[in-house]
């Protein structure tokens, strides 16, 4: 089997992780999520939204500007998946570390977890994007890494929803003019609060702390990596 033939096999099999049903535990806690942001304000919804937005606009374009690697248009797919291989683990590494630091301190560094984490995302992100020859400067280019974002950290609906708007990028990207706002955050918030809260528990933050923020990365990491990997296959067509 060539190398082109087994990363299919790979994007089948993600697919149908994709739309696999998710455990038990992750579907009564989406519920329970649904019930208590039910009950939050929608002006206090509307301050929320507006500061992740915030946030991840100040973050996309921060880490443009730290991401100057460039690699070679002539590399294979093959060598392409070698070096985002590599600079996951680089990634993981930093996000562990930074996990297990801000878990040790308590509540309060706890919380500060939540940008500096998101900072680590984006700017792998804009790595991943680099490696398989995208060029992120465009807005629509920036739009899709949202979308490769919001796949990774969504709840089973809006994960499929998302997925099928990346395998058909080219003809659904002229309808959309900027993300959900309200809903990008709510649902990186619940995806969020079921693997984070323990990292705010006195004396066990350090280890769930470094432990959720590696399997946060192994997340974005199989997303990205699978998500770019239909773009360039599309593009070598």
């Amino acid at each position: 089997m060539d190398y082109e033939a087994l990363v299919q096999q790979e994007l089948y099999e993600w697919e149908t992780k994709i739309f696999r049903r998710s455990s038990w535990f992750k579907r009564l806690s989406k519920k329970t999520q649904n019930k208590i942001n039910s009950k939050i304000p929608d002006k206090a919804h509307a301050i929320i939204t507006t500061s992740i937005k915030q946030m991840v606009k100040a973050t996309l374009f921060g880490s443009d500007l730290t991401t100057t690697s460039h690699y070679p248009s002539e590399h294979s797919l093959y060598e392409r998946d070698r070096l985002l291989d590599e600079k996951l683990t680089a990634y993981r590494r930093t996000a562990t570390a930074e996990g297990a630091g801000t878990g040790t301190g308590g509540f309060f560094l706890g919380l500060a977890d939540f940008p500096m984490l998101l900072q680590i995302k984006m700017k792998f992100l804009f790595e991943a994007a680099s490696i398989y020859g995208v060029e992120t400067k465009s807005y629509e280019e920036r739009l899709f890494l949202l979308h490769v974002f919001q796949l990774a950290f969504s709840s089973d609906e809006k994960r499929r929803e998302t997925y099928r708007i990346i395998i058909d990028w080219e003809n659904q990207k002229n309808g959309l003019l900027d993300m959900d706002w309200h809903v990008f955050q709510q649902e990186y918030r619940d995806y969020m609060d079921i693997i984070k809260l323990l990292q705010l528990v006195p004396g066990f933050g350090a280890v769930f702390g470094a432990y959720a923020n590696h399997n946060l990365l192994d997340q974005l990491g199989e997303t990205a990596k699978n998500a770019y990997r239909i773009r360039y296959l599309e593009r070598m067509l």
